[in-house]
């Protein structure tokens, strides 16, 4: 059976967010407006389980491939840094007629949704940061392990992009779940087909090098701009996730002003495709402020 029939009912757009053609999984027709947006080299495939469940709350639900990623515009005159990320989400408001939307935003995402709710507080609603990256905590060995983080995602892709496979796309997809068996070949040759697109092939390398790198590391969210975030923010994670321990995503929640912790059991990096119940349940409620 194919993932797509957990999707019925939504429709794939493409907007142009200010000159970037942007692919967009969407559902809901009234509410506020909420932006998924996955991981490193991750599409809106990610949450194909998420978006028709979360706009049965009442949302307006837009998950959708990052610049760089998937079928939106892999541009080559820019910098895979944070800010780059906040311009094209600031854009895509925009083509939304959106003045504000809430952000769930998982791995990359979810720093893209704390770096753009530091740098704009006024267009960024309620934040669900999942299994999120991009948190930089004072203390030294955690400081070690956020870099060792980074360069570890940025090998295990890097192999999976230099030399496009199934088997090496495989690999990269079973290391993000707690059960290899959630990979399904659907799944596989989704990601195969955009890692062998031909901007893919030009621009993920690029990508691949920037968004982890040293020099974007000046953009972490450090304790101090953890604490200058206003905003509500989930910090949901995962029992077996693979990059970034709990404990990190635990004291973040702890130093945000408005921040919380939940704690999703048998997920790897992917909690809203291993676990979508669970994942729609706690993130519907918080999104709309209420229990299904």
């Amino acid at each position: 059976m194919t993932f797509w029939t957990d999707a019925l009912g939504a429709e794939i757009r493409f907007h142009d967010a200010g000159g970037w053609r942007t692919r967009s999984l969407e559902a809901g027709d009234t509410g506020d407006h909420v932006i998924c947006i996955g991981g490193l080299t991750g599409h809106v495939e990610a949450f194909v389980r998420n978006v028709v469940p979360l706009a049965e709350r009442g949302l307006r639900v837009h998950a959708i491939d990052a610049l760089g990623h998937g079928w939106t515009d892999k541009p080559d005159d820019v910098t895979y840094h944070a800010p780059v990320f906040t311009d094209h989400l600031l854009r895509l408001l925009d083509a939304l007629g959106a003045e504000r939307a809430h952000v769930v935003g998982q791995s990359l995402g979810g720093w893209i949704a704390l770096w753009t709710a530091l740098q704009h507080p006024d267009r960024i609603g309620r934040i669900a940061h999942v299994t999120g990256a991009g948190i930089a905590l004072a203390d030294n060995k955690r400081q070690q392990e956020s870099k060792a983080v980074h360069d570890r995602v940025r090998d295990v892709t890097r192999r999976a992009v230099d030399t496009p496979t199934p088997e090496s796309v495989r690999t990269r997809l079973e290391w993000l779940m707690a059960d290899p068996a959630t990979v399904t070949d659907e799944l596989v040759e989704t990601r195969y087909r955009i890692y062998t697109l031909p901007d893919s092939r030009r621009i993920m390398p690029k990508l691949v090098s920037e968004q982890p790198g040293e020099e974007n590391r000046v953009y972490m969210l450090t304790e101090e701009r953890l604490a200058a975030i206003d905003h509500e923010v989930l910090v949901l994670w995962t029992d077996k996730n693979p990059t970034t321990p709990a404990e990190v995503g635990r004291r973040a929640s702890e130093i945000l002003p408005n921040g919380r912790f939940e704690m999703i059991d048998d997920a790897g990096h992917w909690p809203m495709f291993e676990q979508p119940a669970e994942f729609n349940r706690i993130v519907g409620d918080f999104l709309t402020g209420k229990p299904a």
